[in-house]
């Protein structure tokens, strides 16, 4: 799910220019290993990088609405391709959700 998800966003002109170009395939792995370890798998996350502070991780990285709603859809498009079992996307999507609102760090007008 996280290489369709990477196939996504290295096209995509709103998020792909947010990612560092030099390290595509550390953001895939490392995005892998917290899902797995979000989702009830091994610690490997944990014992590579830590607590995952993924608000502080994202703050160089101006994050609003349109980066929100785009990084959902490309997720929910991966889901989509890759398969995920429905039972499993019920949790996955509302996790996702939140997450994603989480990073938002630019004040914006409603």
């Amino acid at each position: 799910m996280t290489s369709a998800f990477y196939r996504r966003i290295r096209e995509d002109e709103i998020l792909g220019p947010l990612y560092p170009q030099e390290d595509w395939d550390g953001a895939e792995r490392r995005l892998a290993d917290f899902l797995v370890y979000r989702f009830g798998g091994p610690e490997h996350y944990l014992q590579e990088r830590g607590h995952p502070r993924l608000r502080m991780r994202h703050m160089p990285f101006s994050i609003g609405a349109e980066e929100r709603d785009r990084w959902l859809k490309l997720m929910t498009d991966a889901m989509h391709e890759t398969g995920i079992p429905e039972e499993a996307a019920l949790t996955m999507r509302p996790f996702f959700e939140q997450v994603a609102d989480m990073m938002r760090n630019r004040q914006e007008r409603d």
